[in-house]
């Protein structure tokens, strides 16, 4: 349940307790979805018990994962008693977030200014960009403070979101409020949890892939109504947007340079751990940038998740670690989660084959992305599962 809260995904937290079943001398079936948790245990003598538990997917939490799967390997390899590993998950999952709220909060502003100048937006709407993501991270966590009703902060985010870029094109500078808006929201824009529900449903998981896409969608259109529900209340106000002269492209490679850092506080993930995560993702990146232009964004896409995939293994293998660590926050910058929420916008402006192309793209590029995995899994497989 502890792994699967902090972000694991279903097939390979099956295959784990899988294992470490039998290393316990235990007959076990395991079913995982976002919601749910099937355990089915048989010991030696036959006598078979089944627990059926409601559990939450939440964010991924790189430092608790590490320290979960470290505990996982002692208990494989009989160091530690059941009991003892009991009382060791409860302490971990009790421990403090390894960042406190300011830093969290910076950490996304930086990583939403850093998508704006990808996005290649002009200095006003990357500065705008980074304050909108720091008010979106800190509605967020309220709301996790606060507990409020499940399916809320989507919709908070997004209408707190599109007003405050729609007011500041309308009475202080003239900018594009929506790419303000789409990047303000990069954080909450479920293109990982979009990317990972198409690699269980390729690798035979369908009830959780099925589950965690739907999830996703939802998330999506959450987020998009929100934002659409400020544009269509507040329709009279028509921003003039000004000539616009984006920063220079040079920017983009400091962008890339401190965007891997900040997607990394924002996953929990422990300062030595920083120099990995930006390696495999400027290397995924560039692998991207270098041939998306000569052979398409699909083969660009394929490409950059083999370059992320086979770096977060080979990183895995060496240091006998979860290839999540490095693998989650790398692949973030390359999943199409902003395409999603462009489909949706061009339908609300009846513009329905720009929401097409868009929403295709979207597809073919997440599924070039879990292809990517896959077959980096079979170059250089992961020393451990997780």
């Amino acid at each position: 349940m502890m792994l699967h809260r902090f972000g694991t995904p279903s097939h390979r937290l099956e295959r784990v307790m899988g294992k470490v079943a039998v290393a316990l001398g235990i007959h076990g079936e395991f079913l995982y979805t976002p919601t749910a948790l099937v355990i089915s245990l048989r010991d030696s003598s036959g006598e078979e018990m089944t627990v059926i538990r409601r559990v939450d997917s939440g964010p991924v939490n790189v430092d608790k994962l590490i320290r979960f799967d470290e505990l996982l390997s002692r208990v494989e390899r009989r160091e530690t008693s059941v009991d003892a590993a009991m009382e060791e998950m409860k302490q971990i999952e009790q421990a403090k977030a390894l960042y406190g709220p300011p830093v969290y909060i910076v950490a996304c502003a930086v990583a939403c200014a850093a998508v704006a100048v990808f996005f290649s937006g002009t200095p006003w709407e990357i500065a705008l960009a980074g304050l909108v993501g720091a008010l979106v991270a800190g509605i967020e966590l309220l709301y996790e403070h606060w507990g409020l009703e499940l399916g809320l902060l989507e919709l908070l985010a997004g209408v707190v979101a599109a007003t405050s870029s729609l007011l500041v094109a309308c009475y202080v500078v003239p900018i594009d409020h929506r790419l303000v808006t789409l990047a303000g929201l990069i954080i909450l824009i479920p293109g990982l949890r979009l990317t990972v529900a198409l690699t269980e449903l390729a690798v035979g998981h369908l009830s959780a892939g099925v589950a965690r896409l739907s999830g996703a969608l939802v998330s999506l259109a959450t987020l998009f109504v929100g934002a659409i529900l400020v544009w269509r209340l507040l329709d009279r106000f028509q921003p003039q947007l000004g000539p616009r002269l984006p920063v220079a492209s040079d920017w983009q490679w400091v962008a890339l340079a401190v965007a891997p850092i900040a997607f990394a506080i924002v996953f929990r993930a422990g300062w030595r751990q920083w120099p990995i995560i930006g390696l495999v993702s400027v290397l995924g990146v560039v692998v991207s940038w270098a041939t998306g232009p000569r052979y398409g964004i699909e083969v660009a896409s394929f490409l950059g998740a083999l370059s992320v995939g086979c770096g977060s293994n080979l990183y895995a293998r060496i240091r006998d670690i979860p290839a999540l660590v490095a693998l989650t926050p790398g692949m973030l910058i390359l999943v199409p989660g902003s395409l999603g929420y462009r489909s949706l916008s061009a339908l609300s402006q009846q513009q329905t084959v720009e929401a097409v192309q868009y929403g295709f793209e979207m597809i073919v590029i997440a599924s070039s992305l879990v292809g990517g995995l896959i077959v980096s899994n079979v170059i250089i497989s992961p020393k451990r599962i997780l």
